[in-house]
Order: C-alpha cells, then structure tokens, then sequence
C-alpha cells in the first residue's frame, strides 16, 4: 500500500506531498514536510492504523526544508523509526542551524516561522547515511536508495520494486495535477538556487527510466506515470532551459528576462500538452518554481565562468 499524504506546505492542497509504505505491518515514511506537517504525518498514520512504534524507516529524498524539515521533531513520535537521508545531507539533520541560518536569511525570520516553524536535531545515533545503491528492508520488500543528483548535491530516490514506482522527490520534476490532460501528467524540470546541475539532472532521469518504472511519486505532487514520456519532456526541457540561460549570460535584466522566457517556455510546453487554458494557469500555478528556477540557472551559470578555463 502507498499512501499520499499532503503535508499542507504552500498555499494550496496537493502541492507537497509525503509517502507512507506499509508492508506486513511495517511502515515507512518518504519525506515528511516541515515541522508544520507533523501533526498530518500522525494523523495519516493513525488513519491508516499503523502504530507509531511500527514505522522503521523515515527517509528524506533530501534536506530542503519542504521535505525534511519536520524529520527531528517527527523521529520524537516515532520511537523505533531510524533517519535516512544522503550522506551530505545528514550532518544537516543532525546540527541543522546552518540550515536555519541559510533558511532565515533568504525569507526573514515572519516568513521562515511561518512557513517552516522551525528544525529540531535529529539524534546522531538514529541516523542513517545512505549509500548510493544501499537496498534497506521493510518486512521483506526492499527499498533502494539511488543517488540522483542535479537538483541538490544531497538528492536520493527510492526504488520500490513492488509497485515498479521511485520515490522521485524533486528530482523526477513538479507535475501537478492541474495540468493532467485526460489522465496524462505534465511536468517541469525544478532547479535549486544553489546545486542544480543540468547534466547531473537528466543523468539522474535517464538512470530512473532504465528500470522502466511503472510510475514516480513525485513530491510535488502525487503518482506521475507515463513515466518514458514525461522523462524524455523533462530532459528536453532541462536543455531548452540552458540555452535559455546561456543566451542571457551577459544581459543586464538577466533574471527579469529568464523569468520571462522560461514562462513562455513552460506554456508553449503546457499548450502542446493540451492545457487549455496554459496562458493563464502557467503563471498562476508555476510563479513560486519558476523564480527559483531563474534562481537555480542564474548560480549555475555563475559557478560554470568561475570553472571555465582561463585564457592564458
């Protein structure tokens, strides 16, 4: 069984989603939002009549605060649940204050309590650092954690044989489910403002397509299947994003223009997809991605001149 559970970030339902595996009794939790959301993730466990002490795994796909924020105040409720999370992640988890201070500068103090309420430690000892491959058992169904960066540094995905299904976090893109056309999804690439790396990201999507998934749970939000086509968009995308950028380098309104052209970008996407109304639901619904997504090419098109070879 795979249970979405909304975890009530944003200013909409079905925005941000968490996962609850149940298996033989055992359960586990894939990403949990932030220290906000701990009250939903009990109360979809006592929905789905799990005990507290029968979940063995809390997993975060990485530790942007909109998936692992709530993790350490969580694991408190969950006595016999250990963390799992990417190796660069979990020292994070553990002193989780350059997190707040990061977190804090960008929004302000109002807006970080507001929205994310805060990080408690998650003990050192029920921590565990993932490797890339590692298979970790929930009575019997395996689950295995693959390194898939390209939107962050720290980014894993779980592959549940079971269902034939990765656990994407935001790796696999935002697809939500406004934009489904007659049951098919669409979805866009999500940089971060700090690690994305576009030939790291569509080498973590063409590996998640060669084991011919079934579906991806994606954070943001819920089942995407038809998953070889939406893969191939996505790609598609992450290299009409770079020539986007890589065209604006030296324009002086850089991030006002990227902002721009990634918007008709994604509603030329969205009406060939069959969204009707793309004009109109592009910016509504994508405005918030799409300002980091400027963000995301903006740094990486910083730190690729800084890497760039010098003339001698």
């Amino acid at each position: 069984m795979v249970t979405i559970i909304d975890t009530g970030f944003g200013e909409r339902p079905d925005f941000c989603a968490a996962y609850l595996l149940v298996e033989s009794g055992r359960a586990a939790l894939i990403d949990c939002g932030t220290l906000h959301s701990v009250p939903r993730m009990l109360a979809a466990l006592d929905a789905a009549g799990v005990a507290r002490d029968a979940v063995d795994h809390l997993i975060v796909t990485h530790v942007h605060l909109d998936h692992a924020g709530g993790a350490g105040a969580l694991l408190r409720e969950l006595p016999s649940a250990r963390l799992v999370v990417h190796p660069r992640g979990a020292p994070h988890m553990v002193d989780p204050a350059r997190l707040i201070a990061s977190a804090r500068q960008v929004y302000g103090d109002d807006l970080f309590d507001l929205a994310y309420g805060g990080l408690v430690p998650a003990p050192a000892a029920r921590v565990v650092e993932a490797a890339d491959g590692e298979v970790i058992d929930l009575a019997g169904r395996p689950l295995l954690l693959a390194h898939t960066p390209g939107h962050a540094l720290h980014h894993l995905s779980v592959w549940d044989a079971r269902t034939r299904s990765w656990f994407s976090g935001d790796i696999f893109g935002i697809s939500y489910r406004e934009f489904d056309v007659d049951g098919r999804p669409f979805a866009i690439p999500t940089t971060s403002p700090v690690q994305f790396d576009p030939a790291q990201m569509k080498a973590s999507v063409q590996r998640m397509l060669a084991e011919s998934p079934e579906a991806c749970f994606a954070t943001h939000y819920g089942r995407v299947a038809d998953v070889t086509r939406v893969g191939a968009g996505l790609i598609e995308q992450v290299d009409a994003m770079v020539a986007i950028a890589r065209a604006l380098d030296d324009a002086p309104d850089r991030h006002d223009v990227l902002k721009r052209e990634l918007t008709a970008l994604y509603m030329e996407r969205a009406r060939r997809h069959g969204v009707a109304d793309a004009e109109v639901q592009v910016p509504a619904l994508l405005e918030m991605d799409i300002e980091l997504n400027a963000q995301g090419l903006a740094v990486w098109l910083e730190r690729e001149r800084r890497q760039a070879p010098q003339a001698v």
